[in-house]
């Protein structure tokens, strides 16, 4: 007789690298920015931003900081193709370079890049663990006693209060709590000064997480350059409600007589910008936008027409940093000559996942290639949207010209976009910008899908996809459905429809709990949707199903693990 339980298979191991993710997961709070008591108070993000200050002379990273040579980088959008654009420059310069950038789209080691490659999973657990194991070793250490101890603190309390007088409260208030774990950014930011310290890159650049002033980034004391990318309206809740207020805390990242680019700005904007520069003697210069003939008649790497006004804005960073660290033989700040080989090789080979990117459904196109394909991008303001609008539009219409040019066979085509958004966000803004720029082009959508993520934000996520929640809240992804249907009824030339809608159910609908209205279907999760996808475009071979992905990075993270597995 055998004993209870000894032929069950025993449940497999954690790999040391899931056991790293678990662990990162552990440092996410449970309130996201969805939920609506998170109010973003002020004082618990300067004391969060302290805390990075201590945790940093606990990792042993104040010294190596400040001896690195950094392009640091905030803006609303277009500041991580910014920092894409200008690794690639400085790596094709010959260049060790680090470049730290966040949200990731699959696994968490895209944030950290090494001459342009991900961190590899054997250096990733050796310097997780090792700042892991180290923090966790000084976590009962009192502020007050930090600020006294581990470090000068006279003078680093002088900086927080010359810099941020509101400070004094805050120490105040929290000199006798312990120091906990950072928080997940504020790990990961500290993660990446130790490994380009560590690794011994020459040059590190640095994505603002969010805002600026406060970002855990912005321990960087002396950066050698530093850049604005465009400034739109995001993350209100916590930077505030005005282009002006936005522009301020982006503008924290400013430092006493290090220059300082940005891109052509609204008025409000840049005059903050450069009030903020005056006050602290910052050299700040507008980058003109990229002329496409510098390009040789070769195209940037990464698609779509703000790409120029960022990869002008990479150039004048990549140049200042080389003039400012001595290497004035590839210098270039005059767009009036050709480009040097390396930037152009650099501006036309960078890759970066999940913006204006094009990729076919793996499992369709074995059997009939370009049948169902994916246009991402992980747009997620108003701004964006529109930017995002006009590059889905252009990029459709110029493959029908290529078909043309090419004489293949002419197969029509179906626009369907693939929707989801943080609650945070306003539909009402966020739509009718994208509906409108590619009507504008002549481009409309026959059936929008909104979809839940199936990343989580409480949770980093390995490579394997978490299991789908049969019992998900749809009530979100329903508000998205009624706003689609009252702006395409506008469109249309109907009145919008504030009453309930009408759905159009069937036995197979209320099986997979698919909702489904005219013009829209709310599906309960993102892999019924994908297989909705794939078995219409089977069914409809004729057809060239092109699915715009966009609202949300992590939705577009979440389809690039379902289309390319």
């Amino acid at each position: 007789m055998t004993e209870e339980g000894e032929n069950e298979s025993p449940r497999p191991r954690a790999s040391p690298y899931d056991e790293a993710v678990d662990a990162l997961s552990s440092l996410i709070t449970k309130r996201s920015r969805a939920d609506k008591s998170n109010k973003g108070d002020r004082f618990d993000i300067m004391y969060d931003y302290i805390k990075v200050i201590i945790l940093l002379l606990m990792l042993d990273l104040e010294e190596p900081i400040s001896k690195m040579k950094v392009i640091h980088v905030a803006g609303t959008k277009g500041k991580g193709s910014t920092c894409t654009f200008a690794e690639s420059i400085l790596r094709n310069c010959g260049f060790h370079t680090g470049l730290f950038t966040s949200p990731h789209l699959i696994d968490v080691r895209e944030r950290f890049r090494l001459d342009g490659m991900d961190i590899g999973q054997e250096k990733f657990l050796a310097y997780f663990w090792w700042c892991w194991n180290t923090l966790k070793a000084c976590t009962f250490i009192p502020l007050f006693c930090c600020l006294l101890v581990n470090m000068d603190s006279a003078k680093m309390r002088q900086v927080l209060l010359k810099e941020w007088p509101e400070c004094g409260i805050v120490l105040e208030e929290k000199t006798s709590d312990d120091i906990p774990m950072p928080g997940y950014f504020r790990f990961l930011a500290l993660l990446a000064f130790k490994i380009f310290a560590a690794e011994q890159v020459d040059v590190v650049i640095l994505e603002v997480g969010l805002g600026g002033k406060f970002d855990p980034t912005n321990v960087v004391q002396m950066p050698i350059v530093c850049g604005i990318s465009s400034l739109g309206y995001d993350h209100m809740e916590i930077l505030g409600n005005t282009l002006g207020e936005i522009a301020g805390e982006k503008a924290g990242i400013f430092k006493q007589g290090v220059p300082a680019f940005t891109v052509p700005q609204p008025d409000e904007a840049m005059c903050v910008l450069e009030e903020k520069a005056s006050q602290l003697d910052v050299k700040l210069q507008v980058a003109p936008l990229l002329d496409a003939t510098l390009l040789n008649g070769l195209y940037l790497a990464l698609d779509g027409e703000h790409q120029y006004l960022n990869a002008g804005l990479a150039i004048a960073l990549c140049s200042t940093w080389l003039q400012r660290t001595g290497h004035n033989e590839i210098n270039y700040l005059d767009q009036t000559n050709s480009l040097p080989e390396q930037f152009l090789k650099g501006l036309t080979t960078a890759t970066l996942q999940g913006r204006a990117q094009i990729v076919p459904d793996r499992l369709i196109d074995a059997e009939s290639p370009g049948d169902l394909l994916y246009y991402l991008d992980g747009a997620h303001s108003p701004e964006s949207m529109e930017v995002c609008g006009k590059w889905f539009s252009h990029a459709i219409t110029g493959e029908s010209k290529q078909q043309n040019a090419s004489n293949q066979r002419q197969e029509n085509s179906t626009q369907i976009l693939l929707f989801n958004c943080m609650s945070v966000r306003d539909p009402q803004l966020l739509l009718p910008r994208l509906i409108n720029t590619c009507a504008n082009h002549g481009v409309h959508f026959q059936k929008a899908i909104f979809v839940p993520n199936i990343s989580v934000y409480y949770k980093v996520l390995s490579s394997a996809l978490p299991p789908t929640d049969s019992q998900v809240d749809l009530s979100w992804q329903l508000t998205l459905q009624n706003v689609w249907e009252n702006l395409i009824g506008i469109e249309k030339g109907r009145d919008a429809r504030d009453g309930d809608l009408v759905y159009k159910e069937n036995d197979k609908s209320k099986e997979s709990g698919v909702r489904t209205c005219e013009n829209s279907m709310v599906f309960p999760s993102l892999p019924i949707a994908i297989k909705w996808l794939r078995d219409s475009a089977q069914q409809n071979k004729s057809l060239r199903f092109q699915v715009l992905v966009t609202g949300s990075l992590h939705l577009v993270g979440d389809v690039l693990r379902l289309v390319k597995k």
